[in-house]
């Protein structure tokens, strides 16, 4: 996320918690079809805390996995170490959980099943400081925000991750391998259509497009560069149709709703709607609605979109929540299959926020998920759910 007034004014409080023992699965098997993963982002190894989800969305702790390797902490990060949104991802198709070790430059992958992780891979990021992941098919791309920036395609296989010869390709960036917050890119996603690869550059306040071919590589060599309409893009997110890419932006808390051209071109559709709140980063759709993390003042937006695809905020004062004392640092969020639940990491607190989606767009907590790994030296950042 991005630095500013707003983030001078967000406390670094220390929580004291305590983590279970890695590697073994250790919980009940109720409701083994509905889980949270939670990525731990631990400097010394990193972990993924696991969660029973049942029917009403609450939560239960179900085990910690080891990743086999080290989570990172981007230089100068208020809240969130990692600085990005996708870190954690569960790819439906192959059942399998992918995760970024930051400090490691790999990516580890486990066979999900239900609330059990298992055969764990793991494998090179092809760079720096990977910090994001994308999943289109049987291809997975994974974008590095350290050094010079880049994004490195795989074929998702039974035994993992395989490196996808020539899909490598630069972002052509100038960190550090350890890069800085408001520097590194924030996302890497496919368009719905799997046309075109998208990758957002904080520092450059672009959003970068390689089109693709159908075998999974870049059609390019250097993506195709566009300006960001608002400031600070960070986070990737589409409508029900697949047809109009929201992107949230960082400096003054809008949203954007662009069409993505086969060209890697962007079309503006709707210019940057600001939501009122403090440093928006995050962003998730749940059917018509979406949900934003704004880290500053550590509440949850939401906006709806109609069927011409006007997007507004679901209320006047661009809060789907109430914000809470013990829930401060908000940063990433996930939102179930169904689409009737939001998780919402709070990273200065150690916890994590259950909401149910309401008619209306409104969200109802419903439980709170304690003793993660909360911001101080790094902290948690990447969560998935089923």
């Amino acid at each position: 996320m991005i630095g500013g007034g707003a983030l001078a004014s967000v406390a670094a409080i220390t929580v004291a918690v305590t983590v279970a023992s890695a590697d073994q699965y250790s919980g009940s098997t109720a409701g083994a079809d509905h889980a949270v993963f939670v990525q731990g982002n631990e400097l010394n190894g990193n972990t993924i805390h696991v969660f029973a989800r049942d029917d009403d969305g609450r939560l239960s702790p179900s085990g910690t996995y080891t990743t086999g390797g080290r989570g990172g902490d981007q230089i100068d990060a208020p809240t969130d170490s990692l600085a990005s949104q996708g870190s954690l991802v569960y790819d439906d198709v192959s059942g399998m959980l992918l995760a970024v070790n930051a400090g490691s430059g790999t990516v580890t992958s486990f066979r999900v099943e239900g609330q059990q992780l298992k055969d764990r891979r793991v494998v090179g990021s092809g760079g720096e400081f990977p910090a994001s992941i994308a999943v289109r098919g049987r291809i997975a791309y994974v974008m590095n925000a350290g050094g010079e920036g880049s994004v490195q395609g795989f074929e998702i296989t039974g035994e993992g991750l395989k490196p996808l010869k020539g899909s490598h390709r630069s972002l052509g960036l100038d960190n550090e391998d350890v890069p800085r917050f408001d520097t590194s890119p924030g996302e890497v996603e496919f368009t719905p259509d799997g046309r075109n690869l998208v990758v957002t550059t904080k520092g450059n306040n672009t959003v970068e497009v390689f089109p693709m071919k159908r075998n999974g590589l870049p059609a390019v060599d250097e993506p195709v560069v566009n300006e960001s309409a608002g400031g600070v893009p960070f986070a990737i997110s589409f409508d029900k149709t697949g047809k109009r890419m929201l992107v949230a932006e960082a400096e003054k808390s809008t949203v954007t709703t662009y069409k993505v051209k086969r060209s890697g071109e962007l079309k503006v559709l709707q210019e940057p709607l600001p939501n009122g709140q403090e440093t928006l980063c995050w962003l998730e759709r749940a059917g018509n609605y979406f949900y934003g993390g704004n880290t500053g003042n550590s509440t949850v937006s939401g906006y709806v979109m109609d069927e011409h695809g006007k997007l507004s905020l679901t209320n006047d004062v661009g809060i789907a929540a109430p914000p809470s004392a013990d829930s401060q640092g908000v940063i990433d969020l996930a939102v179930t299959e169904d689409e009737k639940f939001v998780y919402v990491q709070n990273a200065v607190s150690g916890t994590v926020d259950g909401f149910r989606v309401e008619s209306d767009g409104a969200l109802t907590k419903v439980t709170t998920a304690e003793g993660l790994p909360a911001f101080d030296e790094s902290g948690m950042e990447g969560i998935a759910a089923v």
